[in-house]
């Protein structure tokens, strides 16, 4: 038996702290090809500046590659970690030391991410947060990279708040890993729904990323597009230079090029996305990712709700995503990067039915009977929508008059006006709310609709404000404040009556001194 061919030991003494243990050997290359590959495009552009000119910066690029290859090694040789009764501790760095610890009684989420890099090792990294959102990245300790059975060991060991500890971590597992516990599971994306994707809107926010990027690069270099031999060839082989042909072309070659990555980026985030249920630790896992894998745990006892929703372009195909509200999760970030994502682009009645079984209800609480609101909310989306587009046509025609704009930009503004009509009704069919078993449901919004189903138990005040044109109007939004997802959740230009009873309904006796008399 190898020295290192231990896992685990039985807990020591609580005057005798774990022994520290060192990542796995394969860090030595995996951080390093990380970083190479993080910065290849500025070390490539100083390579070839300092070839092309017969310069030392070539030099400098090859120098950067070998720092960041000796802060590898460097890394890995001084990063030690060790997990006691109390807390999970790492330390690293040769000159500037840094020591973390994570107190295992404020432990909220425990991820499992692995990047190509650890897969040709199998290896993960093992992100370990506190559910803090004051501090940044600094709630987080990552150990990376350990084995992926010792991954999930750890991941088990430290959600369920076990006593156990661990004192040796290897590549070899002579007694063989624990056997897991049995899941249920409640979704799994089908491949057929790869088609949804193109209605996401990825696509085309990666086109725009791309073209910013290249707009940019190019004006740094100083070119203009008559200086670029490839719009040439691509005007000639068009056939005409006239803007009228060639703009619907260059729209059409960006609509299919974003098709092409909407679906391709679908594939490499959503391939194999799956959301169980371990019963014995009522926690949700979610799993999901081609070359980089990734596996989220949510503890059901931090899960406050579920939010559905649907963008214009999903709507038109009946289609949507389902996200969990969970305390200790950030929110803003995106809800792929946060990890409450419960079901990507997919047929919304598979949207509805996750979030229905990620909360144990047997019907599914978003697409209960909403109230409707006021019809003072209607006229008031109405002349939102309108005066909006009326007031660009103005300031184009405006425009227009000092030869800033062509006119036929005042005209498109005008042509939209009935479209901002539709627009405001739409919004307020959005409108509404109600509480059903025990949850709060409240839908808005119409290029992005959302409805979420809060758990009223979930909720610790209410904020209820009012602009002029809303006291006008008699209107009044009622935002339920939790400490989950993104803190509040707002039932938008209801009655004020309306929004006081339905507070009192939701949460008793929290808002009685505003509805009763006073003596």
């Amino acid at each position: 038996m190898s020295e290192h061919s231990l896992d685990v030991a039985p807990a020591p003494p609580l005057n005798e702290p774990p022994e520290w243990l060192r990542l796995n050997g394969w860090m030595v290359l995996i951080k390093p090809l990380k970083e190479i590959v993080g910065a290849a495009v500025p070390l490539i552009v100083v390579f070839v500046a300092g070839t092309t000119t017969n310069t030392p910066w070539r030099w400098v690029s090859l120098l950067g590659v070998a720092f960041l290859i000796a802060r590898g090694i460097t890394h890995w040789a001084t990063a030690r970690y060790r997990i006691t009764d109390a807390q999970v501790e790492l330390r690293s760095g040769l000159f500037n030391r840094r020591t973390r610890a994570v107190p295992r009684d404020r432990i909220r989420t425990v991820d499992i991410t692995s990047e190509w890099q650890h897969r040709l090792a199998g290896l993960s990294a093992l992100k370990i947060g506190t559910g803090r959102h004051d501090k940044g990245k600094d709630d987080e300790l990552i150990l990376d990279a350990i084995t992926k059975d010792e991954a999930e060991r750890l991941r088990t060991l430290l959600l369920t708040k076990t006593t156990a500890v661990p004192v040796g971590q290897s590549d070899v597992d002579t007694a063989g890993p624990a056997p897991a516990p049995a899941e249920t599971e409640l979704v799994r994306v089908d491949r057929r729904w790869t088609w949804y994707a193109p209605f996401t809107l990825s696509g085309i926010a990666v086109v725009a990323a791309a073209f910013g990027a290249l707009w940019h690069f190019a004006n740094e270099l100083h070119l203009r597009p008559d200086d670029i031999q490839l719009l040439h060839t691509v005007v000639d082989l068009v056939g005409t230079s006239s803007l009228w042909l060639l703009i619907p072309a260059i729209a059409v070659a960006l609509l299919v090029i974003a098709t092409i990555a909407s679906v391709l980026g679908y594939i490499l985030s959503y391939w194999n996305f799956t959301v169980t249920r371990e019963p014995s630790s009522g926690t949700l896992h979610i799993r999901h990712g081609l070359l980089n894998t990734r596996s989220v745990s949510i503890e059901e006892a931090r899960l406050r709700g579920v939010e559905v929703k649907e963008t214009l372009p999903l709507r038109l195909v009946h289609g949507g995503r389902a996200t969990a509200v969970v305390s200790g999760l950030r929110h803003g970030r995106g809800d792929e990067r946060a990890g409450g994502l419960l079901l990507p682009a997919a047929p919304l009645a598979e949207a509805h039915l996750v979030a229905a079984k990620a909360l144990r209800e047997p019907t599914d609480p978003t697409t209960a009977p909403l109230t409707a609101h006021p019809r003072a909310a209607l006229r008031r989306r109405l002349t939102r929508a309108v005066l909006s587009v009326l007031a660009l046509a103005a300031i184009a025609w405006i425009g227009s008059l000092l030869d800033i704009l062509p006119f036929w930009v005042t005209i498109v503004f005008l042509v939209l006006t009935p479209l901002s009509v539709w627009v405001g009704f739409d919004r307020y069919r959005s409108l509404g709310h109600t509480l059903t078993h025990g949850y709060l449901i409240t839908r808005s919004g119409s290029l992005v609709r959302e409805t979420v189903a809060l758990r009223s138990d979930g909720i610790i005040g209410w904020r209820l404000h009012s602009s002029y044109f809303q006291r006008r109007a008699g209107l009044a939004t009622l935002v339920a404040t939790t400490a989950a997802g993104r803190g509040g959740y707002h039932v938008t230009d209801a009655g004020i009556s309306q929004a006081l009873a339905f507070a009192d309904d939701v949460v008793p006796d929290l808002v009685a001194q505003f509805l009763e008399p006073a003596t």
